[in-house]
């Protein structure tokens, strides 16, 4: 089954905001939830929905506190925030990260992302480094300010291109599954598959709508485009036998 993760966002601590994330992601029939790194928001996410919880922050300290309120996942990564404020990540940065989330939860799944930043040759060698220190899933990156210059599908195309490239060559360079996100929408998360992805991080697409019932409807619709979620597929057909 290919994954959709939703996130929340790194920088995001608005309880009401993640909760809508959150009941989005369990409605809309995605497979993981990703939300910003603090045992309350966990423990809030627990009460509203049965996927399993990643947690995202660049400080490895952070992490323990989260994961024993009950998340499955922590990951290194959206790093879009600090691009807003001009802050970058160089890989021995990332690299050094890693070997402290390591060395703290040496046990838990481990997903870092590869950030845009960097050329796409050297993306590729970073995540093959960080494969040999441990990490369980790549993620990748295009870039939160992708402005498409054409209209329509051709544009939702170019926003993603660069995640997509990203996912392409990673994908061929390591054995460790990887997590295409940044910039996709239901055209171009099939497309994210067909590059190698074994699925998809949507964040903006979601957390931008203000109505929680369009926020499912989002989530259901880059959810499908992937295929039939079997989680979804399940219950509705205990639905149709009860």
């Amino acid at each position: 089954m290919n994954g959709t993760q939703i996130i929340s966002g790194l920088q995001n601590f608005d309880k009401d905001s993640v909760a809508s994330v959150v009941i989005a992601a369990e409605k809309g029939c995605a497979t993981h939830v990703d939300i910003a790194c603090d045992p309350e928001l966990v423990k809030l996410a627990l009460n509203l929905t049965s996927l399993p919880i990643c947690v995202s922050s660049v400080d490895p300290v952070a992490f323990p506190t989260a994961v024993e309120a009950g998340a499955q996942m922590v990951e290194i990564g959206n790093y879009d925030s600090f691009y807003e404020m001009g802050i970058q990540f160089s890989s021995d940065q990332i690299l050094k990260l890693t070997q402290e989330t390591k060395k703290i939860l040496p046990s838990i799944t481990l997903s870092v992302t590869v950030p845009h930043t960097l050329s796409l040759p050297d993306q590729v060698k970073l995540a093959e480094l960080l494969e040999q220190e441990g990490a369980d899933i790549i993620q990748t990156e295009g870039g939160k300010c992708t402005n498409p210059s054409k209209p329509g599908i051709l544009g939702l195309i170019e926003k993603a291109a660069p995640t997509l490239a990203a996912a392409y060559s990673i994908s061929r360079a390591v054995k460790i599954p990887v997590m295409c996100s940044s910039g996709l929408s239901a055209v171009t998360a099939p497309m994210a598959i067909t590059a190698g992805a074994a699925g998809v991080g949507v964040g903006s697409a979601v957390n931008k709508l203000n109505d929680v019932i369009a926020m499912i409807a989002e989530v259901k619709s880059i959810a499908d485009s992937l295929g039939p979620s079997t989680r979804c597929v399940s219950e509705e057909f205990r639905i149709v036998q009860s």
